[in-house]
């Protein structure tokens, strides 16, 4: 369309000329302007086509990458695992958790020995068959963790001393369970948890409270309430009626292996801490007690005992037994590398009183007063002991 003016004389006159032009005149004229402007105006969807939403089109806010990893890492752990995490590190009872659950699983071996009748192996064999299986599993779970397995160099004096002095204890207890009834050879060793206060006191300069030296001392007195007829009666040579003899032993040279054995024990337990606190993982001390103990015991059974090779349901119980021993060695090492000797010690007492609470409940105990009483002392003593929990000071 185009337009023109004209003036005709003085007067001022508008024409207005309007021209039509043809389609294809226009289309031919403006071909490159045409191409442009309708690619511009071509609408994005066709006219019969309607935009399609559900609710996998519609875009939702994006929140923070670390919100997501921390739902997803919750979502994925199952309770168990949070459980455990909880028991190993999450808690500021830890350290004496982790002794008390050590000691519930000492209690469910003593229920295995004891409910399910095997063939009977020799004690030195026993004992190889199960530092084997502990030196292994450690060796294996070190590997995987990739931790070193003597490092630092300042942690192998506590490893190496740890290892000759624990199974000197264990060869002393041995030597007791032999030659004394099973209620003095009881009583002797759950003397250790005392020494390894007492020594604690000196070599890692731990201040033993008053609270706890009672709780020390309750827990033992219910300990001797406990075994007090067996202590009195048992063990006496029926031809001899000093005090001297045992079965034919010496009874002070006995009772004096007893007491260094667990002394020896207390020492141990000292230096557990110190090499758990310096390698930052308590599982190198078991692996290292597991190194000396394994080729040493397998040479005391080779050398003092008849070899009997065991059954496949003897097999099956020495291997439960030793990953039971292998998770609660396990875990009195963290219990010591986390908390302070004197409290921890208190909670070993449960595994006693465990132990004749289950006797008297299958009615293979008679009940007396002196069991009942003995029991209640260290239930008392143990429980004060986690309610009170672990020092300000200590982590």
């Amino acid at each position: 369309m185009a337009s023109s003016e004209a003036n005709d004389g003085g007067d001022r006159a508008q024409a207005v000329e309007l021209i039509v032009c043809d389609g294809s005149t226009a289309s031919a004229t403006s071909h490159g302007d045409g191409d442009a402007v309708s690619q511009e105006i071509t609408p994005l969807l066709a006219p019969s086509e309607k935009p399609k939403i559900n609710i996998f089109t519609v875009s939702y806010p994006r929140r923070k990458s670390r919100e997501n990893l921390g739902r997803l890492t919750d979502v994925e752990t199952s309770p168990t695992t949070q459980c455990l995490s909880w028991l190993w590190s999450g808690s500021r009872h830890s350290g004496l958790l982790c002794m008390a659950v050590s000691s519930i699983i000492y209690f469910l071996m003593e229920i295995v020995n004891k409910s399910f009748t095997a063939q009977s192996v020799p004690l030195f064999e026993t004992t190889f068959a199960r530092s084997a299986l502990i030196l292994v599993l450690s060796f294996f779970w070190l590997k995987r963790s990739r931790q070193p397995l003597f490092e630092p160099k300042n942690a192998r004096k506590f490893l190496l001393f740890r290892a000759i002095l624990g199974f000197l204890s264990m060869i002393g207890f041995i030597y007791c369970i032999q030659r004394l009834s099973l209620s003095q050879a009881t009583a002797l060793s759950f003397t250790t948890p005392v020494m390894a206060s007492i020594m604690a006191r000196f070599i890692l300069h731990e201040k033993l409270k008053t609270g706890e030296i009672g709780g020390l001392a309750c827990s033992y007195f219910g300990v001797l309430f406990i075994f007090q007829q067996g202590l009195l009666t048992q063990g006496l040579d029926k031809g001899k009626k000093g005090p001297l003899y045992i079965q034919g032993s010496p009874r002070m040279y006995t009772f004096l292996a007893g007491l260094m054995s667990a002394t020896l024990g207390g020492v141990t337990y000292c230096l557990i801490r110190a090499g758990a606190k310096e390698t930052e993982q308590p599982l190198i001390t078991v692996f290292s007690f597991a190194l000396l103990t394994t080729p040493a015991a397998g040479i005391c059974a080779f050398l003092f005992e008849d070899l009997v090779l065991p059954g496949l349901y003897t097999l099956f119980l020495m291997i439960l037994l030793g990953l039971l021993a292998f998770t609660a060695e396990l875990l009195l090492a963290r219990s010591l590398q986390l908390e302070k000797t004197g409290k921890v010690s208190n909670i070993q007492f449960i595994e006693v009183a465990l132990l004749q609470l289950w006797g008297m409940g299958s009615r293979e105990l008679a009940p007396s007063f002196g069991r009942i009483f003995g029991c209640f002392l260290i239930l008392i003593s143990a429980s004060c002991t986690l309610y009170t929990g672990p020092d300000k000071e200590m982590t």
